[in-house]
């Protein structure tokens, strides 16, 4: 039960900085937001989540069984890109911004959410690389620990963009850009330290 627990709560804070990230689907959301309800960035969050579950599907159907006897090299990539993608987090932080002018967006709420996420790369990158790597160290452990991780991760997805539109929807700025920033950096260390962590238990394993 403690790995099941473990692994939700890492699933959420990986998630967590992924979404926190400025990005298109942030920017879809407040935009949508604008005109919408608290409910927005629920669906445009689903949206997301059908492009992601899609991924986790294939991973589950035939990666795994490719890449099992590659489990440490794979990894070795995924504690790299974290601590990579951390030290990225950290250097945009500076740039950050909760403010975004309207620009056209699909209309469709769910429809953003699935077409944002699909057209980035930066989500492709995250995917080939930490993504693929925490789903299949999950499934090393069978199918619950990999199912709590894409919990954890698509809750913190949810929690967030429901976060977003609810104050946009009202009017209301939820963060000041320097607490955002300051978010972002903190989220930039707890990338750069997990990643650390994570390559060091290739070298401390038997």
């Amino acid at each position: 039960m403690y790995d099941i627990f473990q692994m939700v709560f890492l699933g959420f804070m990986i998630g967590l900085t992924g979404a926190l990230a400025p990005g298109p689907t942030l920017v879809a959301t407040i935009n949508a937001s604008i005109k919408g309800d608290w409910t927005t960035g629920l669906k445009v969050s689903l949206g997301h989540v059908i492009v992601e579950l899609f991924l986790v599907i294939l991973i589950f159907l035939g990666l795994v069984t490719v890449a099992l006897p590659y489990t440490s090299v794979i990894s070795g990539i995924g504690g790299i890109a974290l601590v990579a993608f951390g030290a990225l987090t950290i250097t945009g932080s500076g740039r950050a911004t909760m403010s975004y002018s309207k620009v056209q967006t699909v209309a469709n709420p769910y429809m953003a959410g699935l077409v944002t996420s699909a057209a980035n790369p930066y989500f492709w990158i995250w995917w080939l690389s930490i993504g693929s790597a925490m789903v299949i160290a999950g499934l090393q452990g069978g199918l619950v620990l990999a199912g709590a991780f894409m919990l954890g991760h698509w809750t913190a997805d949810t929690a967030w963009y429901t976060l977003v539109s609810t104050g946009v929807s009202k009017g209301r700025i939820i963060f000041s850009d320097t607490v955002y920033r300051k978010i972002m950096v903190l989220c930039g260390i707890f990338l750069i330290l997990f990643g650390l962590y994570y390559l060091s238990r290739l070298f401390i394993s038997p």
